[in-house]
């Protein structure tokens, strides 16, 4: 089963993984520390333009996003109509829309799509084995949890493969539902069951497996691929400080609104 679509590899595909750890979960928790809307807006902006670099076309990054875009439409909006402030632009009922509250309505929806498009630009850009692979030799990641990880990650597309076989063979036998409670039991007891038991039988022979190969010691291990540095690492780093250094000065000398702290 094809759990990815074809993409064009860019040079973020090749920045190290645990490199683009360490850097997305300081850019996470610079964005939580922003309070001024300006460098958040402009920080924003800088996160969405890494997303032409993920390979991807346009329309699938638009279907990538879209939960994402609802996320900033619901936080926006529920923090602009029940908000508090004290200059007043709308009230109706328990709605009230006043000037501090449709900023940091915006602010916290732009600190959410920041954090969104950061966290989707790792997911384009990283595939699971460089991740792990990077884990083990720049992380220090026991090599038993990286290739468990990995095993349960091509155990996902055999499990679907099943449920699917499973349910053309029940419905090729006839078997439907008697009702919502009756039928709630039917599809425990025959989709679960047998899934569950033929998975607890692949992950005890993997596990042997695995045991019978030496990774639960603790010996020193070759990997068949050798994750490391290069320019494109530096780029990446020097990218990060840009965004953060060029969001800075502007929204400071050059803000959009005369707004320094949202709080």
């Amino acid at each position: 089963m094809q759990l990815t679509f074809p993409h064009r590899e860019t040079w973020l595909h090749q920045v190290n993984p645990t490199l683009k750890i360490v850097l997305f979960s300081l850019w996470f928790l610079a964005v939580i520390l922003i309070h001024n809307f300006n460098v958040m807006l402009n920080v924003a902006i800088g996160s969405l333009l890494l997303l032409p670099w993920s390979g991807h076309p346009w329309k699938r990054l638009l279907l990538y996003a879209t939960p994402f875009l609802l996320v900033f439409v619901s936080t926006s909006t529920g923090m602009m109509f029940f908000g508090k402030g004290e200059t007043d632009w709308f009230r109706w009922g328990l709605v009230n829309i006043t000037e501090e509250s449709f900023y940091r309505g915006l602010h916290l929806g732009f600190r959410a799509l920041s954090m969104a498009a950061v966290g989707l630009l790792f997911g384009l850009t990283t595939r699971p084995v460089r991740l792990f692979y990077s884990l083990m030799q720049q992380g220090r990641l026991a090599p038993k949890y990286a290739y468990s990880f990995l095993a349960a990650l091509r155990l996902v597309p055999i499990i679907i493969d099943e449920f699917q076989t499973l349910r053309h063979a029940l419905k090729i036998r006839g078997m439907r539902k008697r009702g919502w409670f009756i039928g709630f039991y039917q599809l425990v007891h025959r989709y679960a069951i047998p899934l569950l038991a033929q998975s607890i039988r692949r992950a005890h022979r993997i596990a042997v497996a695995m045991e019978a190969k030496g990774f639960a010691g603790r010996a020193k291990r070759t990997y068949y691929y050798s994750i490391g540095f290069s320019y494109r690492d530096i780029v990446f780093v020097t990218y990060t400080l840009a965004v953060f250094g060029v969001a800075f000065l502007a929204g400071t000398y050059w803000p959009y609104l005369d707004i320094i702290d949202v709080r």
